[in-house]
């Protein structure tokens, strides 16, 4: 499917009319682009929200290259429904592990005899398959398979995040459940 890309940077008055532009365009879905560059969350967050605004509801709406697990949160909350992002994998080959109890940098060294597993609160199978000491022995022995693992392990919890997130919108318990987590994350 073409989607669309509605831009704009941070001026308000580009991606209103950008938005609206691509709004009169019926397509199949909508993009986000030029929000994922390093300008400040909070002005990410208001350009997606005053483009969700204007782009119609009942279409997809895809914001390109975002995020954290707490900027795909807060941009589901202002109306987001899809995203992409390198994050998980590329974050995961340098040995960060984002989780249900937040970011672990599982090279440092205060993981080297912690022997529980990578999340105890995650559903993807390599979470119980090895322990936090174990993935820093092949990530400081410069082994390839620590970076698959810590890559799936991401992955899977970006998965998890985004089923949770789905039930919660559907039995309305979406916001107070983000509000609860955010600050975990």
């Amino acid at each position: 499917m073409l989607f669309p890309i509605v831009q704009g940077s941070t001026f308000a008055e580009l991606r209103q009319r950008s938005a609206e532009y691509i709004a009169g365009r019926d397509m199949p879905g909508n993009a986000i682009g030029g929000l994922s560059v390093g300008e400040p969350e909070e002005e990410m967050y208001a350009m997606a929200e005053l483009c969700c605004g204007i782009l119609p509801k009942d279409k997809p709406r895809y914001l390109m290259g975002v995020g954290t697990p707490w900027n795909i949160l807060e941009n589901i909350a202002r109306g987001i429904d899809m995203f992409d992002c390198v994050m998980p994998t590329r974050n995961g080959r340098k040995g960060m592990l984002f989780t249900w109890e937040g970011v672990i940098n599982i090279r440092n060294n205060k993981w080297a005899d912690d022997h529980s597993v990578l999340d105890a609160h995650g559903d993807c199978w390599v979470d119980g398959a090895y322990t936090k000491s174990f993935l820093r022995h092949l990530f400081q022995s410069g082994e390839i398979l620590a970076q698959q693992i810590a890559s799936l392990h991401n992955l899977g919890f970006y998965l998890a995040l985004v089923r949770e997130a789905r039930e919660r919108i559907l039995d309305g318990s979406f916001t107070g459940w983000k509000n609860e987590l955010l600050p975990k994350l």
